[in-house]
């Protein structure tokens, strides 16, 4: 599996800073096509954007920005990171990725999930308590879709459908579909059933924990008698000349963005120490170009990857840093990553 390793990126859209002036989200959303322009030219494999409805992040209509994005690319594959699908219509978020496959020439894909935050849902008029309910017969229609068949289906929460057709069809193939799972057994296994792949977001601690999770979708896919689509890994990462350029860089920016978020969330501060021993030992993949592919690998043969995301933003830190990040990862990191594989 490793020789078919996929070096991807994705952002949130963070709101980044110039000096200490946080930028508008219309400048931050511009900054992403830029980004994702200079990830299509330094030969990275795939760019995510993902999914938020709060200040702090600016993409909350990722197929638009997509859609953009693939307008100024060739070769990139382009998706979400993840789709919110509990407060979409999976009809409509079908149809979306399959204009963008169209417009990209087969370029879309979708990571399908929870999400780690919950203001969609009273943004779209859902309950929060019939969270786990909407993922799992949103999940069981998309997966209906995706096969490109008339569609008769029946669930609780919306009228039923009756040799119903849904266009555009992916033109060629099928729409490729990832279930991203941030700790749920469940999770895993709804990816083997519904004959799709698996995205682990590992955001913090020793990636080898996720091992049991990986073995799980392995042996659900073979009793199900579904192939293994792939397995992903999406982490926080950013590429400097030097380790101490990486760390310095990146601490402030990365500590406030955590403690923001941390605190909504009741985690205690984030000390110097907790940001090294993660840079060091857990899921913060960051420094000079060798140290990160070196860690790159060491998960990818931990846990059987056929694709590592690195989340390159991170808080406010400044879009000129990002973009020498992603040159770093396209022209240093993945040529490394490669050769170490074999």
């Amino acid at each position: 599996m490793a020789n078919h390793v996929e070096l991807g990126v994705d952002t949130f859209g963070d709101v980044t800073r110039v000096g200490d002036t946080l930028l508008p989200h219309a400048q931050v959303l511009r900054n992403v096509m830029a980004e994702a322009v200079l990830a299509d030219q330094v030969g990275i494999d795939f760019f995510g954007v993902g999914e938020h409805h709060r200040g702090d992040f600016a993409i909350s209509a990722p197929e638009v920005l997509l859609a953009a994005i693939a307008g100024q690319t060739s070769r990139i594959r382009l998706g979400s990171a993840v789709t919110v699908l509990s407060s979409d219509d999976p009809i409509r978020v079908f149809q979306r990725f399959s204009t963008l496959d169209a417009v990209s020439n087969g370029r879309a894909e979708v990571i399908l999930g929870r999400g780690s935050f919950t203001e969609s849902f009273p943004l779209f008029g859902f309950e929060l308590q019939q969270y786990e309910t909407l993922f799992e017969e949103k999940l069981d229609l998309f997966a209906a879709l995706v096969q490109q068949q008339a569609i008769t289906w029946q669930g609780k929460l919306r009228p039923p459908l009756k040799n119903q057709r849904v266009f555009p069809p992916i033109e060629t193939g099928r729409l490729k579909t990832w279930i991203g799972v941030g700790g749920s057994p469940e999770s895993v296994v709804r990816a083997a059933r519904y004959d799709m792949a698996l995205m682990l977001a590992i955001i913090g601690g020793d990636p080898r924990r996720f091992k049991p999770y990986v073995e799980l979708y392995h042996r659900a896919c073979r009793e199900l008698g579904t192939p293994v689509h792939g397995i992903g890994v999406h982490s926080h990462g950013y590429v400097a000349e030097t380790d101490a350029a990486a760390h310095e860089d990146l601490f402030g920016d990365y500590k406030q963005m955590r403690d923001r978020i941390g605190g909504e969330r009741g985690w205690p501060p984030m000390t110097r120490a907790d940001f090294d021993s993660e840079a060091t030992r857990g899921s913060l993949y960051i420094g000079a170009p060798e140290t990160v592919a070196r860690r790159i690998v060491a998960t990818i043969q931990a846990l059987g990857l056929s694709r590592f995301e690195m989340k390159y933003s991170m808080g406010a830190l400044p879009h000129d840093k990002l973009m020498r990040s992603l040159e770093l990862y396209g022209t240093k990191v993945i040529p490394l990553v490669r050769e170490m594989l074999g």
